[in-house]
């Protein structure tokens, strides 16, 4: 089922997804063709410096699950649920929410990530726009 602005339901977690893989081998490649400009990933450069998961990324990401309610799991191509492969289709990177009624649909486009820059605070400001019903994703509401 996709969900529509007819069908509100509360998002309850969030897979962000890689446009890198998760093994050894993935990780050294991205790095590498990062630094060298020949791969991108605009999650990646949102959440993550040089080495580590940035900090300012962690504190939003620790915002989302306390004020709102909803967690944010990251995940790469070859590790994520299959359900979240299904919406995707591919397109990475991106986000998927879950709802209460366990419903995947599309947060988040590789196109809607990029625009918010490197900034974790862009990023979180573009997702609580989501959950709040102020951008592209009416049905996709909290109780805040």
């Amino acid at each position: 089922m996709t969900l529509t602005p007819d069908t509100p339901k509360k998002i309850i977690i969030l897979f962000g997804v890689y446009d890198a893989d998760a093994s050894i081998w993935g990780e050294m490649t991205y790095w590498i063709g990062a630094r060298l400009g020949m791969r991108h990933c605009s999650l990646c450069d949102i959440t993550h410096s040089l080495f580590r998961a940035k900090v300012d990324w962690k504190e939003r990401q620790a915002e989302l699950t306390a004020r709102f309610g909803v967690e944010f799991r990251a995940f790469h191509r070859d590790d994520q649920p299959d359900a979240v492969r299904k919406v995707i289709k591919g397109a990475y990177p991106a986000v998927v929410a879950q709802d209460e009624a366990g419903e995947f649909a599309l947060f988040m486009s590789s196109a809607e990530i990029s625009s918010c820059g490197q900034s974790p605070s862009s990023f979180f400001t573009a997702i609580i726009g989501h959950l709040a019903g102020t951008q592209k994703n009416p049905w996709a509401k909290t109780d805040t």
